[in-house]
Protein backbone atom coordinates (compact mmCIF):
# COMPACT_ATOMS: atom_id res chain seq x y z
CA UNK A 1 0.00 0.00 0.00
CA UNK A 2 1.47 3.31 -1.04
CA UNK A 3 1.27 6.52 0.94
CA UNK A 4 -0.57 9.38 -0.75
CA UNK A 5 1.36 12.64 -0.73
CA UNK A 6 -1.38 14.94 -1.96
CA UNK A 7 -4.15 14.39 0.54
CA UNK A 8 -6.23 17.32 1.69
CA UNK A 9 -5.88 16.40 5.34
CA UNK A 10 -3.57 18.42 7.53
CA UNK A 11 -0.45 16.49 8.37
CA UNK A 12 1.12 16.78 11.78
CA UNK A 13 -1.97 17.99 13.59
CA UNK A 14 -2.31 17.17 17.25
CA UNK A 15 -5.64 16.36 18.75
CA UNK A 16 -6.56 18.14 21.96
CA UNK A 17 -5.20 21.27 23.54
CA UNK A 18 -2.13 22.96 22.12
CA UNK A 19 0.53 24.57 24.24
CA UNK A 20 0.79 28.35 24.35
CA UNK A 21 4.16 28.19 22.63
CA UNK A 22 2.65 26.46 19.58
CA UNK A 23 -0.05 29.10 19.13
CA UNK A 24 2.36 32.05 18.93
CA UNK A 25 3.65 33.44 15.62
CA UNK A 26 7.21 32.55 14.61
CA UNK A 27 8.71 36.00 15.22
CA UNK A 28 7.34 36.07 18.79
CA UNK A 29 8.70 32.57 19.48
CA UNK A 30 12.16 33.86 18.64
CA UNK A 31 11.80 36.68 21.18
CA UNK A 32 10.69 34.34 23.97
CA UNK A 33 13.16 31.54 23.22
CA UNK A 34 16.15 33.87 22.84
CA UNK A 35 16.98 33.98 26.55
CA UNK A 36 16.19 30.33 27.16
CA UNK A 37 14.67 28.23 29.89
CA UNK A 38 17.51 28.57 32.39
CA UNK A 39 17.46 32.36 32.32
CA UNK A 40 13.69 32.59 32.79
CA UNK A 41 13.72 30.13 35.70
CA UNK A 42 16.60 32.06 37.25
CA UNK A 43 14.61 35.30 36.98
CA UNK A 44 11.54 33.72 38.56
CA UNK A 45 13.48 32.31 41.52
CA UNK A 46 16.20 34.95 41.95
CA UNK A 47 15.00 35.99 45.41
CA UNK A 48 15.21 32.38 46.62
CA UNK A 49 18.65 31.83 45.07
CA UNK A 50 20.47 34.89 46.43
CA UNK A 51 18.43 35.79 49.53
CA UNK A 52 16.62 38.95 50.54
CA UNK A 53 19.68 41.13 51.17
CA UNK A 54 21.40 40.48 47.85
CA UNK A 55 18.08 40.53 45.97
CA UNK A 56 17.81 44.27 46.66
CA UNK A 57 21.22 45.07 45.14
CA UNK A 58 21.56 42.73 42.14
CA UNK A 59 19.69 40.98 39.33
CA UNK A 60 20.66 38.57 36.55
CA UNK A 61 21.33 40.30 33.23
CA UNK A 62 21.89 37.38 30.87
CA UNK A 63 22.96 33.76 30.67
CA UNK A 64 25.53 32.40 28.23
CA UNK A 65 25.45 28.65 27.72
CA UNK A 66 28.62 26.59 27.54
CA UNK A 67 30.15 25.66 24.22
CA UNK A 68 33.50 24.29 23.06
CA UNK A 69 35.18 27.67 23.62
CA UNK A 70 33.85 28.66 27.04
CA UNK A 71 31.97 27.68 30.15
CA UNK A 72 28.39 28.55 31.07
CA UNK A 73 28.31 32.03 32.57
CA UNK A 74 25.66 34.05 34.37
CA UNK A 75 26.04 37.83 34.06
CA UNK A 76 24.77 39.73 37.11
CA UNK A 77 24.15 43.46 37.40
CA UNK A 78 25.21 44.82 40.82
CA UNK A 79 24.65 48.25 42.37
CA UNK A 80 27.88 50.15 42.74
CA UNK A 81 29.40 49.57 46.17
CA UNK A 82 27.92 46.10 46.73
CA UNK A 83 30.30 44.13 44.50
CA UNK A 84 32.30 42.79 47.45
CA UNK A 85 29.20 41.33 49.13
CA UNK A 86 28.34 39.47 45.95
CA UNK A 87 31.93 38.34 45.44
CA UNK A 88 31.96 36.70 48.88
CA UNK A 89 28.69 34.88 48.18
CA UNK A 90 29.70 33.78 44.66
CA UNK A 91 30.24 30.13 45.64
CA UNK A 92 26.92 30.01 47.50
CA UNK A 93 25.02 31.36 44.45
CA UNK A 94 26.62 28.81 42.10
CA UNK A 95 25.86 25.95 44.51
CA UNK A 96 22.24 27.04 45.00
CA UNK A 97 21.62 27.40 41.27
CA UNK A 98 23.12 24.00 40.49
CA UNK A 99 21.10 22.44 43.30
CA UNK A 100 17.92 24.17 42.11
CA UNK A 101 18.25 22.82 38.55
CA UNK A 102 19.62 19.44 39.61
CA UNK A 103 22.77 19.56 37.48
CA UNK A 104 25.73 21.88 36.86
CA UNK A 105 24.08 24.80 35.09
CA UNK A 106 26.43 27.64 36.01
CA UNK A 107 30.18 27.35 36.23
CA UNK A 108 31.10 31.02 36.36
CA UNK A 109 29.57 34.33 37.49
CA UNK A 110 30.49 37.71 36.03
CA UNK A 111 29.51 40.96 37.70
CA UNK A 112 28.75 44.29 36.07
CA UNK A 113 28.14 47.31 38.26
CA UNK A 114 25.62 50.05 37.61
CA UNK A 115 24.64 53.30 39.27
CA UNK A 116 21.41 53.36 41.25
CA UNK A 117 20.28 56.56 39.55
CA UNK A 118 17.60 55.99 36.93
CA UNK A 119 17.95 58.08 33.79
CA UNK A 120 14.72 58.95 32.01
CA UNK A 121 14.63 59.57 28.28
CA UNK A 122 12.62 62.42 26.85
CA UNK A 123 11.50 60.63 23.67
CA UNK A 124 7.81 61.03 22.99
CA UNK A 125 7.74 57.70 21.14
CA UNK A 126 8.40 55.62 24.24
CA UNK A 127 5.32 54.89 26.31
CA UNK A 128 5.79 54.89 30.07
CA UNK A 129 3.78 51.72 30.65
CA UNK A 130 5.69 49.66 28.06
CA UNK A 131 8.89 48.19 29.45
CA UNK A 132 10.10 46.09 26.52
CA UNK A 133 13.19 46.93 24.49
CA UNK A 134 12.68 48.90 21.32
CA UNK A 135 13.65 46.01 19.06
CA UNK A 136 11.17 43.69 20.79
CA UNK A 137 8.54 46.43 20.92
CA UNK A 138 8.52 46.64 17.12
CA UNK A 139 8.09 42.88 16.81
CA UNK A 140 5.24 42.88 19.32
CA UNK A 141 3.51 45.71 17.43
CA UNK A 142 3.58 43.55 14.27
CA UNK A 143 1.31 41.00 15.95
CA UNK A 144 -2.22 41.39 14.60
CA UNK A 145 -4.13 39.73 17.45
CA UNK A 146 -4.82 42.33 20.15
CA UNK A 147 -5.18 39.79 22.98
CA UNK A 148 -1.78 38.25 22.28
CA UNK A 149 -0.23 41.71 21.98
CA UNK A 150 -1.62 42.77 25.38
CA UNK A 151 -0.54 39.52 27.04
CA UNK A 152 3.02 39.87 25.70
CA UNK A 153 3.23 43.43 27.03
CA UNK A 154 1.96 42.23 30.43
CA UNK A 155 4.52 39.42 30.36
CA UNK A 156 7.31 41.91 29.73
CA UNK A 157 6.09 44.08 32.63
CA UNK A 158 6.20 41.09 35.00
CA UNK A 159 9.77 40.27 33.98
CA UNK A 160 10.79 43.91 34.44
CA UNK A 161 9.32 43.99 37.96
CA UNK A 162 11.33 40.95 39.01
Amino acid sequence: MQYKNNTKQRSGSIQGLRSFKDTLPKNIKKVINKKGHIYSETLNNWKYIVGKNLFKVCYPKSFKNSNKFGVSTLFIMVKRGHEIDLEYSKKMIIDKMNKFFGYNVVEKLKFMSFDDQIKFSTNENIKTNDVTNNKYQKKIEDVKNEKIKKSLLNLSKVFKQR
